[in-house]
């Protein structure tokens, strides 16, 4: 489950905050997302795959701590994430 290298610059695209940023959190959490929304698709066909599941609760985790730390950092940015991406808190 890897993301398509066009799928991802589109993403870098919408969330970056200067010319040449790919690693800010806003990018970090919208790229999780989209692999979260991926492997969710998946499970609904492999129910059992119980291996690419902690893969998932993993990605879930990391997302977590990245929506927490950016939170604390700018929450403005935080709650326009959260509607970008139509996040739930």
């Amino acid at each position: 489950m890897v993301l398509v290298k066009e799928k991802k610059t589109e993403i870098i695209d919408a969330f970056k905050t200067h010319a040449r940023d790919t690693g800010s959190a806003e990018v970090q959490i919208a790229i999780l997302t989209e692999r979260i929304n991926q492997l969710a698709g998946h499970f609904k066909m492999h129910k059992k795959d119980h291996h690419s599941r902690r893969g998932l609760l993993t990605l879930v985790g990391t997302r977590r701590k990245l929506l927490t730390y950016l939170k604390k950092k700018d929450s403005k940015k935080y709650e326009e994430v959260l509607n970008k991406l139509h996040l739930r808190k």
